[in-house]
């Protein structure tokens, strides 16, 4: 387990694959590279120490992540989201001290909307739907370091496309000339990597989409005896190949991993 935000977290090999392990970083239990880019925003940006604001669907890590960095660092969090059941992720949220703003018509748009507004209101520090925002690039560019000569490609989940930004940005910040698949397990991420990924992306990179609907979760999840998250990074296996890298953002289970110094 990894909790300094500027340590590497680790590559490893297993089998005929390579994986970067960025679900290593864990603090009070949020996991992944997303954690890593909210513990960034609310301690290195929040200078006024302000409880936390956030929006997020009902089955991404997004409002769980807040939650635990803001019990972490002592502070209160609020989340916009659509009404209906509660997730196993939305459940843990709440055991983390959050408060559920639930919005009828809760479309990504709204729900931003109304979070951002929250924030204006109430006099609190905002975090950004998806982390969307150059830090959380930044934040995932400077974990591409050290990438074996013998990689053949990097493969990576994409959801909003944040994280791809940054692995593609880590890629030209240090020269390193790799193909890239992203596999689009939810809604087209091109105008986000328009905005924040190098200009020249589409030339560095291809994309694949998942069969399945963004919802539905992957029950055989394991990949060379690595569990990977039912909802992104399982989305990834059909489209594997030997030597590849695979990017692990996170995993909303980061149950035995062992500390690491």
């Amino acid at each position: 387990m990894i909790t300094d935000i500027n340590k590497q977290t680790p590559i490893e090999k297993s089998g005929n694959l390579y994986f970067k392990r960025d679900d290593y970083f864990i603090v009070n239990g949020a996991g992944g590279g997303k954690s890593r880019s909210c513990l960034y925003l609310a301690t290195e940006l929040n200078k006024d120490n302000k409880d936390l604001v956030t929006a997020g669907s009902r089955l991404s890590p997004q409002i769980n992540i807040v939650s635990k960095i803001a019990e972490h660092l002592g502070l209160k969090s609020y989340a916009h989201c659509p009404s209906g059941e509660l997730s196993d992720v939305l459940n843990d949220a709440v055991k983390h001290g959050i408060n559920l703003v639930r919005h009828k018509v809760g479309y990504n748009n709204v729900i931003i909307k109304r979070a951002k507004d929250d924030c204006l209101d109430n006099d609190r520090f905002y975090i950004p739907f998806g982390m969307e925002c150059e830090e959380a690039v930044n934040q995932t560019a400077g974990q591409v370091k050290d990438i074996p000569t013998d990689v053949k490609r990097i493969i990576i989940p994409v959801g909003s496309g944040m994280s791809l930004a940054g692995v593609l940005t880590g890629l030209v910040d240090n020269n390193i000339k790799i193909p890239v698949l992203g596999v689009v397990t939810g809604a087209d991420p091109t105008k986000r990597l328009d905005k924040y990924a190098p200009v020249f992306w589409r030339t560095m990179m291809t994309f694949a989409k998942s069969e399945l609907d963004y919802h539905k979760k992957v029950v055989d999840n394991v990949l060379n005896g690595i569990n990977l998250d039912p909802i992104y990074e399982s989305k990834c296996i059909p489209f594997v190949k030997d030597g590849d890298l695979f990017w692990i953002v996170g995993n909303r289970k980061n149950s035995g991993l062992k500390e690491r110094k």
